[in-house]
Order: C-alpha cells, then sequence, then structure tokens
C-alpha cells in the first residue's frame, strides 16, 4: 500500500513575505547566522516593525546557498556574506558579458 507524502511548497518571489524564523526553518541556517547577513546587507527586510521583520521569500534561495557555503567550507556569518556577494557579483558580470556579446554581429 503507498503511502501519501505531503509536501509544503513556498513560491519563492518578491511576493511572498516570510519571518526570519521561517527563513531559519527553510534554510538551515540558525537566526543568528541570518542576523549576520542582515547585518552584512546580503538578506534584507521588506518591512520593519518592532514586533517582527518579514522578508521577500527568494531570500530563501540566498539563505539555502548560504548555509551549503557553511557547511561546505565551514564558514562564519562574515565568511558567508563575503562569498554571498562574490557569487553575485560574478552572476551580475556574467550577465553583462552576455547582453554584450549579443550585441556584437554575428
Amino acid at each position: 500500500m503507498m503511502r501519501p507524502h505531503i509536501v509544503e511548497a513556498v513560491w519563492l518571489n518578491d511576493a511572498g513575505l516570510c519571518s526570519l524564523e521561517q527563513l531559519a526553518e527553510f534554510s538551515g541556517l540558525t537566526r543568528a547566522e541570518l542576523e549576520d547577513l542582515v547585518e552584512m546587507g546580503e538578506i534584507a527586510p521588506t518591512s520593519v516593525d518592532a514586533e517582527n521583520n518579514l522578508y521577500q521569500t527568494h531570500y530563501i534561495v540566498i539563505a539555502r546557498t548560504a548555509r551549503r557555503l557553511r557547511d561546505d567550507f565551514e564558514l562564519d556569518g562574515r565568511g558567508m556574506a563575503v562569498a554571498l556577494n562574490l557569487l553575485r557579483r560574478i552572476r551580475d558580470l556574467e550577465a553583462q558579458l552576455n547582453n554584450a556579446q549579443a550585441k556584437l554581429p554575428q
């Protein structure tokens, strides 16, 4: 007999919001590690109130990448932030290169 498997899905977009606790749950990072990423500017709250900061759900991908970097390279919070910044810069440079190549005559 097959047992049903229940899966929870989260839309990772700019419209969805989640709390820091949810980011921790979905990413595997601790609250302190996520707070380091917020402090370093890698993750930014969309709404700031005294009770609870909310974050766009697309930050789950960034937080999961940070967790993999932490686990694979034994990085601390600052190291994760530096690595994330470098990865973002590489993606930006690759996009610029692709745009420049697309403008070249074939």
